[in-house]
């Protein structure tokens, strides 16, 4: 690689480091393309992204973020897992190693955080934004449903009742 090209993967590191919730760290050795490739769809439904990268373009683009723990992950043939959300890039990092063991995930940065293999797995058990969006707009919605109810029910009782002497005045 030239000076130029890595000066642009330094730049591109740099903004995935500073943007991402969270980089995953993982060992690729031994995935085939084809397993690549189904690696990045999975990431891809869930808004991540998956690249392989040099350690030492790395370990400068990340300018001291999470001090010496974060420079530690970068060893070996390494490759990140990263998206806006935590949680999804964790997720799909989580369940594709699960599935098949030639994925090992070494850590994660998370802002000046440093997760180790076990943390990794535990933010992958947490619900994602999306999710955690829905269950907050279905708590803002019951109250409303149920104001409704409750303001429909006396109505529906009133017009029960004036049915009720307009059938007994026809009889």
């Amino acid at each position: 690689m030239d000076k130029a090209g890595k000066s642009a993967a330094l730049d591109t590191l740099k903004g995935v480091f500073e943007q991402s919730g969270v980089v995953i760290v993982t060992h690729y050795t031994g995935l085939t393309v084809a397993e690549m490739t189904k690696l990045r769809g999975m990431l891809r439904k869930d808004g991540a992204h998956f690249k392989v990268v040099k350690n030492r373009l790395a370990k400068i683009a990340l300018g001291g973020t999470g001090g010496d723990k974060a420079a530690e992950l970068f060893q070996g043939p390494v490759a990140i897992a990263y998206s806006p959300d935590p949680v999804s890039a964790a997720k799909a990092a989580d369940e594709f190693s699960k599935e098949n063991s030639k994925l090992v995930i070494i850590g994660a940065v998370m802002g000046e955080q440093v997760l180790d293999a076990k943390g990794v797995e535990m933010l992958a058990k947490l619900p994602s934004l999306d999710q955690l969006r829905g269950k907050i707009i279905g708590l803002v919605q019951a109250p409303a449903t149920k104001i409704a109810g409750i303001l429909q029910a006396p109505a529906s009782q009133l017009a029960r009742v004036v049915s009720a002497y307009a059938s007994k005045d026809a009889a």
